[in-house]
């Protein structure tokens, strides 16, 4: 009984503590890049990848991710420390020990690297390359207002490194996914950073709001989607997608004009709708009207 019991314990220690992870590298957000490097995985095979692909791209996906995260996580401790919209963030709440933290990023790190060897020969020599610009997102926030497409281009990887996945090599045809990825994110970045424009002026850390003002970032973000939108609409052109595409991509505009309407230059109020919800339902009906055009032949 007392084993029983003992065993239940470190059960739910473990689970706890996995728990805490996930909340640490924001295991939902990975809404905003698995469905696109599931629509560069269709793009590229013009039809179902191996299942096996599949797999490995989804844990180099994953893996990657979570070692970008754990790795901001861990340079901005101290400033998340300071926000008090960050402060019980794992790390600085104690909750998550930073040796802890840094053990994670290294197991993810590895079994990203692991993945991507057993993707392709060009998948694991292109693998220090995707690790270095996950990773330098954290610091550029501290010298510059384009940090935004950095951490665009880190996303772009998913739709990039899942094509090379499947077609083991770098082609052109892509790059206008890769370009829709980097604009998307930077535009919905921006408005995401209008939560600390006070804390970021005050700290000296670079976003589009602190630089440019609240009502000026808000109009970046909407040229940024609409930059966005259009490289999709040359994507479909490229890979001469059939009518469901088109189809998508009228919800994803439809999508854009209502995630813009809720933000407002004297009301963000309701930016947590606009950043997480209307670009969770962006990156998915991408994928589903792209694996639509791909699959359903008329």
């Amino acid at each position: 009984m007392v084993k029983n019991k003992s065993c239940y314990n470190l059960f739910m220690s473990m689970l706890n503590k996995a728990v805490l992870y996930l909340r640490m590298i924001k295991i939902e957000h990975s809404v905003f890049a698995l469905p696109f490097a599931f629509a560069g995985a269709l793009l590229a095979a013009g039809g179902i990848p191996e299942l096996e692909k599949v797999l490995w791209i989804t844990v180099a996906m994953v893996t990657a991710r979570a070692s970008a995260f754990g790795f901001n996580r861990i340079i901005d401790r101290k400033i998340d420390a300071l926000n008090p919209r960050t402060a019980q963030r794992e790390i600085p709440a104690g909750k998550i020990k930073l040796w802890e933290a840094f053990l994670f990023t290294v197991v993810s790190l590895a079994v990203f690297i692991y993945s991507a060897w057993m993707l392709n020969p060009l998948c694991f020599k292109l693998s220090p390359v995707a690790i270095f610009i996950l990773f330098i997102y954290s610091y550029t926030k501290r010298f510059t207002w384009a940090c935004h497409f950095v951490l665009g281009l880190a996303l772009a990887l998913a739709p990039l490194g899942a094509w090379i996945a499947i077609k083991g090599s770098f082609d052109w045809e892509i790059i206008s996914m890769v370009l829709t990825v980097i604009f998307w994110l930077a535009g919905f970045d921006t408005l995401y950073a209008l939560w600390d424009v006070e804390f970021d002026k005050k700290y000296g850390i670079y976003s589009i709001p602190r630089i440019f003002g609240v009502k000026k970032a808000i109009y970046f973000a909407r040229l940024f989607h609409f930059i966005a939108w259009g490289f999709l609409a040359i994507t479909g052109l490229i890979f001469k997608l059939n009518i469901f595409y088109w189809i998508g991509m009228a919800l994803v505009a439809l999508l854009f004009i209502r995630e813009h309407s809720l933000v407002k230059p004297h009301d963000i109020s309701k930016l947590d709708i606009a950043f997480f919800n209307m670009n969770g339902y962006i990156s998915i009906t991408v994928f589903i009207f792209t694996a639509m055009a791909i699959l359903i032949k008329i």
